[in-house]
């Protein structure tokens, strides 16, 4: 049997070295964490307090599909577009569509100085911009698209102008809902 003190391994400089700096990493890595949790805790505290229900995506009262059809209809008309409302699908769905044709080289221009008309006269704002040839509003609880028609149509057929208008909350979609 061997005695206890020649059996110990004795360490050379370079093993102890890499002990030291393994165990400094180790505790630079905890108190680095340990810091994180403490910013953590403290400064996101504020940030996770309930808040409440979020606000509706829309304020005042909802407005009922035959007031916004009806709107968007007279004001395409002062512009010279003559649209016809589509059948809605009786899903219960809030969607609405409206189709005409106007002359191709005036179709575009008569669609934004209506838009233009709706916000200035009816009080619709400006919606979320979809990207180049899209027109956008927004009023209560609906949304109008639109899509600039292609001035490049073939001679004699006008060009398609087609509305789509849809409802941010479901319910009926030809009538308010009374209280």
């Amino acid at each position: 049997m061997a005695d206890w003190p020649s059996a110990q391994v004795r360490r050379t400089g370079t093993e102890d070295t890499i002990v030291r700096r393994r165990r400094g990493r180790e505790a630079l890595a905890s108190m680095a964490s340990a810091v994180l949790l403490t910013a953590t805790a403290t400064g996101c505290g504020t940030a996770l307090q309930d808040l409440g229900p979020l606000p509706p995506r829309f304020s005042g009262p909802a407005l009922p599909a035959d007031a916004v059809v009806s709107e968007m209809t007279s004001v395409l008309a002062a512009e010279g577009i003559t649209v016809a409302r589509q059948p809605s699908d009786g899903l219960g769905r809030c969607t609405e569509r409206l189709m005409g044709r106007h002359a191709p080289e005036t179709a575009g221009s008569a669609l934004e100085a209506a838009f233009a008309r709706a916000r200035s006269e009816h009080g619709w704002q400006a919606g979320p911009a979809l990207g180049g040839g899209t027109l956008t509003l927004a009023k209560g609880n609906w949304t109008v698209l639109a899509s600039r028609p292609s001035p490049e149509a073939a001679q004699g057929v006008q060009a398609p102008v087609v509305m789509s208008l849809t409802c941010l909350e479901p319910g009926s979609p030809t009538a308010p809902q009374s209280p």
